[in-house]
């Protein structure tokens, strides 16, 4: 197969990678080092790259099972495309016939997607004794807030393109970071609402998101969703505390008393939900490297909770699974040394060795948090996605 990979840009316009002329996979010594040199050697080039949510645990020391899923991987395509309307621009490489219909096909609707057979990899009664016990660590004071997961995963299927998918899911619920990605061993299909991080220029700015509730069927119960999470006392505390974890993290980056926070548990409105979300920024310090802002800033702290490391300590033991791209990060590395990353929600990753279709979903816990009710919120959240395909077993 010919890869492809496609992520939205800041600009709401999309950017296409056809083939892989060349990659860079970081191993299990973590070497840094390599990778930096891997894109400096590439400057120039627009990179596309897909981080595993393990990385994290390997940048805070935290003990985990072994990945199935590569670590992280950067990639340069052989041709790179920019998508409007219905056309496909060639950015950069020799213009390839096939390349260019692999690119303008995209968002052709050619094929239904299968239908999916989803179950939950904890039951009801599972979910709730384990955020009982994480608010247990919470009332001692190991942890302040964790966002707990879960996963929903398919029975063994046969893909051989995500594309059908990522289609119904881009029609359903179009999202300012919506990406898809074909390659040799995985595909992911993304709505993902939210940025974990972007660089233009000096400037870094994170935006997590903390706070959801759904859309109403009027528009006078939509406006009273709307209000309801923006005077939400839980919501708004889960939201900051998520603010002062990126500033900590950005001040390990940043020019002396640049890190500001641009807006503070602001509710923005898509398709299916509204989601708080606030804007922390700052200026770059001289000489930080991708990876340096890597080992400072990830894994986000919207997918972790805090302290970090506390949180994702409590998040491994109690969780049951391997994240792998769920909650990471897939984006786009411009020639310019400028970049895009979204955090991997919303978002259903095929495994080709499993041959099992997955989504992610979870929420912050806190100490105000009630079991039943994050339970329903995290069904409202993915079943925006798993109904599209079939029916879950919860």
């Amino acid at each position: 197969m010919i890869e492809r990979a496609l992520f939205r840009n800041s600009e709401n316009s999309f950017l296409i990678g056809i083939g892989c002329e060349s990659e860079f996979i970081l191993g299990p010594d973590l070497n840094w080092n390599a990778l930096d040199t891997f894109m400096r050697e590439r400057e120039g080039r627009t990179l596309f790259t897909v981080i595993n949510y393990q990385l994290g645990l390997d940048i805070l020391n935290v003990p985990h099972t072994a990945n199935q899923l590569p670590l992280l991987r950067v990639w340069v395509p052989e041709s790179t495309y920019s998508y409007e309307s219905t056309t496909a621009y060639l950015l950069e490489g020799e213009y390839n016939e096939s390349h260019q219909l692999l690119a303008e096909q995209l968002f052709e609707r050619n094929e239904a997607p299968q239908t999916v057979e989803w179950t939950a990899k904890i039951d009801k009664a599972s979910y709730l004794e384990r955020v009982n016990k994480i608010k247990e660590h919470i009332q001692l004071g190991d942890v302040y807030e964790l966002n707990f997961c879960q996963l929903i995963e398919s029975s063994p299927i046969e893909i051989q393109s995500i594309q059908p998918y990522f289609n119904t899911i881009w029609e359903k619920n179009p999202t300012p970071f919506a990406a898809m990605a074909e390659t040799p061993g995985w595909m992911l299909a993304s709505a993902s609402p939210e940025r974990f991080i972007q660089k233009k220029g000096t400037r870094l700015s994170s935006q997590p998101i903390k706070g959801t509730a759904p859309r109403g069927k009027t528009d006078l119960e939509d406006l009273q969703y709307r209000n309801n999470l923006r005077s939400s006392q839980k919501e708004r505390a889960e939201n900051i505390m998520i603010v002062d974890l990126v500033r900590n993290d950005l001040s390990q980056l940043a020019e002396k008393g640049s890190v500001k926070v641009d807006e503070l548990c602001e509710i923005y409105s898509f398709p299916t939900v509204h989601q708080m979300i606030s804007t922390i920024s700052c200026e770059l310090k001289e000489g930080m490297t991708f990876s340096d802002i890597l080992k400072a800033s990830f894994p986000m702290g919207s997918m972790t909770g805090a302290p970090k490391k506390a949180a994702v300590e409590l998040a491994e033991k109690h969780e049951g699974f391997s994240r792998e791209f769920y909650s990471g990060s897939f984006g786009v590395i411009y020639p310019d040394s400028d970049f895009d990353l979204n955090v991997l929600i919303r978002t259903l990753v095929y495994n080709k060795d499993t041959k099992k279709l997955t989504c992610g979903v979870g929420g912050a816990i806190t100490i105000l948090s009630d079991a039943e009710a994050e339970y329903e919120e995290c069904k409202v959240k993915v079943n925006k996605i798993l109904s599209l395909f079939g029916t879950c077993q919860w």
